[in-house]
């Protein structure tokens, strides 16, 4: 019988680690969405570096009252005052979805509108426009970049395109009201702005499933300028007020994708009616990313993560703090990784003081609205 002898250590002749089983080993445990999210948006923020943009790389500030972004325009006035003051994003980004919108528009647009545009003209990327107006009193500056646009050799813009992308175009009869909005921005800034008229775009959607396309020729409309103009003027308004506006969409589905339609109270949770400002309290549906940036935007008035959060993710929670229990009968404030707890937001830990003494309350983290600037325990 051959074999190794007693005195050979055991092990000894084990056969030597594969090195393609080990290469398929890493690869495996290499890859995971949070491994691949982390490599995405690490070749975002080199890219914006490498091409002069890397005031993208991080939160936008807060918007001011009087500055419009045209993709914001004609929604829903609590969402865009939500989105314009950095409130945190439920759910999870569309991230493939901007990525999709973006390479349509770059790789078949541009170079389909090169392809058909005249001798005499040209196609651009994109133009910058930034213009002011008062309405009422009140001045109003509206800023952003257009999409691909048709120019003289000049560069003077003749015609403009607005792109989007949608699973499918043949339900369409007509541009979206407020991918109107966004083109009637940018024509009355840029007719504005040069000495000869501007007052026709293109809105194209593009399917992402089939890559047809549906085009719908814009004219200007000074009536239809004049709702928009208006939209803005209210929306200015409450935020000037520091008001939280209605919870009024412009359309009947916009609710059903919002970010924060949690916070807003239209849906199934108990919250209704939360400011700008905080983390809901017993939540766990954000996004990794969204939370990070949240965070980020609020750095300097100390927001941290709630201890429902700090279960999820219990990185974070070490990189940016969190807030502790709070107990709403006895007042008591408790370190969130004291308190023995799953992680289950449907079961919340019991205050252990109130416990002790025969009541059972639950616990929770701090109201969304007395978070940030509070001072740490």
């Amino acid at each position: 019988m051959s074999g190794p002898s007693r005195d050979t250590p055991i092990g000894a002749d084990s056969p030597s680690p594969n090195p393609d089983q080990e290469a398929q080993q890493i690869v495996r445990q290499r890859v995971t969405n949070r491994a691949f999210n982390d490599w995405y948006s690490e070749q975002q923020f080199q890219t914006n570096i490498l091409e002069g943009k890397a005031y993208f790389n991080g939160p936008s500030p807060p918007k001011d009252p009087e500055r419009h972004s045209p993709s914001k325009l004609l929604q829903c006035h609590r969402k865009a005052s939500y989105a314009r003051k950095n409130a945190p994003r439920e759910g999870t980004p569309p991230e493939g979805l901007f990525w999709i919108g973006s390479e349509f528009e770059e790789q078949v647009i541009v170079p389909f509108l090169q392809h058909i545009t005249t001798p005499e003209t040209y196609v651009a990327n994109s133009l910058w426009i930034d213009t002011e107006f008062v309405v009422d009193g009140t001045s109003l500056q509206v800023r952003g970049s257009t999409d691909p646009a048709i120019v003289n050799a000049d560069a003077e813009p003749l015609f403009l395109t607005e792109i989007k992308t949608t699973t499918s175009v043949d339900h369409l009869s007509g541009p979206k009201p407020h991918h109107r909005a966004q083109l009637h921005a940018y024509l009355y800034a840029l007719n504005n702005e040069y000495d000869h008229s501007i007052t026709d775009g293109m809105v194209v959607y593009g399917s992402r499933t089939t890559l047809d396309i549906e085009a719908f020729h814009i004219e200007f409309d000074p009536v239809f300028w004049e709702r928009v103009v208006e939209w803005m003027a209210t929306q200015t308004e409450y935020e000037q007020a520091c008001e939280l506006p209605p919870a009024i969409p412009e359309r009947d589905w916009e609710c059903n994708y919002c970010s924060f339609k949690h916070r807003c109270g239209e849906a199934d949770s108990p919250y209704a009616d939360t400011g700008s400002d905080g983390l809901l309290p017993v939540f766990d549906q954000y996004d990794r990313h969204n939370l990070q940036e949240y965070i980020d935007a609020h750095k300097e008035r100390d927001a941290r993560l709630t201890p429902t959060l700090a279960h999820q993710f219990p990185d974070l929670a070490e990189e940016y703090g969190v807030y502790n229990w709070r107990c709403s009968g006895c007042g008591g404030s408790f370190e969130w990784n004291t308190v023995d707890w799953d992680g289950n937001t449907d079961d919340l830990p019991f205050c252990p003081d109130c416990a002790e003494a025969g009541d059972l309350v639950t616990l929770s983290g701090p109201e969304a609205g007395s978070q940030l600037n509070a001072d740490r325990e």
